[in-house]
């Protein structure tokens, strides 16, 4: 099993030029065998893409077609529900936004958090009929929203704005293979602090958000898989070593980073 997962990281290496750290918080469990040479080598002998200019959503509501609009929920607002129609795409423009998905008895599990920059109900350009999980606003959030069959078009006659669906949907998928290697191989402690890592946006592109909007503990043990309780106990850990704070917000300093590296 190590030397597939070494495999599988090496050749995610290989496709995307990502940063080794970014691999390491996104999918800790897949890159802890990588070697900084191999990353090295193999960036050392393909040529650098050049970076996407970052999507102006302003620019794109302002060019022709008018199936798209941009929407604003209050906290805890629902943007959509589990069953409805998808019938559109939405980028997150400012805000948080919960992605969840509850079972027949009523149990609710947190798939993803996800913040500005984000796409979500992407289901509906694969045939997806109606929504399988639901969407509810974290924090204040405006999303833009895109009209299924307009986002179809644009994909198709605006190359950048196609570069970069693409490439945050392969980035989406290897965060959702990550999820699974991380719920089966490693901790609960070590879940919680890849998490709180992710919500910080630790190994994007962009600077990391250090201080984050109050976030429950009870959706950090939905999003990781276990009880409150459990949560409570390792964020007064993580609080008594310093790696986390409450200062207006929970602060989140770069040395959680030796919980999730640390075999």
């Amino acid at each position: 099993m190590g030397q597939i997962l070494r495999e599988r990281a090496a050749d995610i290496c290989l496709l995307l030029d990502t940063p080794l750290l970014a691999l390491l918080i996104h999918g800790e469990a897949l890159m802890m065998h990588v070697t900084r040479v191999t990353y090295m080598a193999s960036a050392a002998i393909r040529p650098k893409p050049s970076k996407l200019r970052a999507f102006d959503a302003q620019v794109f509501l302002d060019s022709a077609g008018v199936a798209r609009r941009i929407a604003e929920f209050p906290k805890k607002g629902t943007i959509f529900a589990q069953g409805d129609p998808a019938k559109a795409v939405m980028y997150i423009q400012q805000g948080r936004v919960k992605l969840s998905v509850v079972n027949g008895s009523g149990k609710e599990a947190v798939v993803a958090v996800l913040g500005p920059g984000d796409f979500f109900g992407e289901g509906c350009l694969a045939a997806q009929p109606i929504r399988i999980g639901a969407a509810t606003a974290a924090t204040p959030t405006t999303v833009l929203v895109i009209d299924k069959n307009e986002m179809i078009r644009v994909l198709h006659a605006e190359h950048e704005f196609s570069d970069r669906f693409i490439s945050y949907m392969l980035t989406r998928n290897i965060r959702i293979e990550a999820d699974l290697v991380d719920q089966l191989f490693n901790s609960t402690e070590k879940r919680l602090a890849r998490a709180l890592l992710l919500l910080a946006r630790y190994g994007k592109d962009d600077q990391p958000q250090r201080v984050l909007p109050k976030v429950s503990q009870e959706t950090l043990a939905d999003t990781i898989g276990t009880t409150r309780s459990r949560v409570n106990l390792f964020m007064n850990k993580f609080k008594k070593m310093g790696f986390i704070k409450y200062n207006g917000g929970l602060q989140i300093n770069s040395s959680l980073l030796s919980v999730v590296l640390h075999e």
